[in-house]
């Protein structure tokens, strides 16, 4: 599951990045949870468009010059999320997934849980994802297709403990604690459920 390396949002290349730069955000990677390095670029050229890029094992961020510290490290996590959606949108088949359901039972289960079946249904509105212990069969919801690689992660490792612990008593919150991005992920999944209750706003006036 190797990253595509192109660039994936317009904006300026390197030659065109301005005097201060950042490094060492924390970031998605795509072969698996954890840090990556990220380069900020500041450049006094963009008034109000972020762009980011893969650039070899670095994530490459470029921001107006004029932005705070607080909205660099917003924009960062943003344009971070964006990348990871549209690396995990064309990933993961089934098979990819099942392969990647045994990974992550390795890194964070000891490997315990090991599925008979993991792949993605269509009937599943109410539910990121399901899982029958008795058979040994996972299923996720196609909603999460495009999503933050860490968010389909934290769902299969949801389910995934679901085979050794059927409810969400305490000792299977305590096996969701050994993935890292727990909490990042169900927030961004609530995000997701709050946005969809709300109403469409009008569009952003063109730059």
């Amino acid at each position: 599951m190797s990253a595509d390396r192109s660039p994936r949002f317009a904006g300026e290349t390197p030659s065109h990045s301005a005097a201060r730069t950042s490094r060492g955000a924390q970031g998605p990677q795509s072969r698996g949870p954890g840090a990556v390095e990220v380069e900020v670029r500041r450049s006094t050229r963009r008034r109000r468009t972020v762009s980011a890029y893969r650039e070899g094992d670095r994530t490459v961020v470029l921001i107006p010059a004029r932005m705070s510290e607080a909205e660099e490290q917003r924009w960062v996590r943003v344009m971070l999320d964006k990348l990871a959606a549209q690396e995990s949108k064309r990933m993961l088949g089934d098979a990819e997934l099942a392969d990647r359901a045994e990974w992550l039972s390795e890194q964070y289960l000891g490997g315990r849980a090991r599925p008979a079946s993991v792949r993605w249904v269509t009937n599943q509105n109410t539910r990121w994802g399901s899982c029958t212990p008795s058979e040994g069969s996972i299923r996720l919801s196609h909603r999460l297709q495009g999503m933050p690689e860490y968010v389909v992660d934290y769902v299969l490792v949801h389910e995934l403990a679901h085979l050794l612990v059927p409810g969400h008593g305490e000792r299977f919150w305590r096996l969701l604690e050994s993935y890292p991005r727990t909490e990042r992920a169900r927030g961004y999944l609530e995000g997701v459920v709050a946005a969809g209750r709300l109403p469409h706003l009008p569009a952003a006036p063109p730059e």
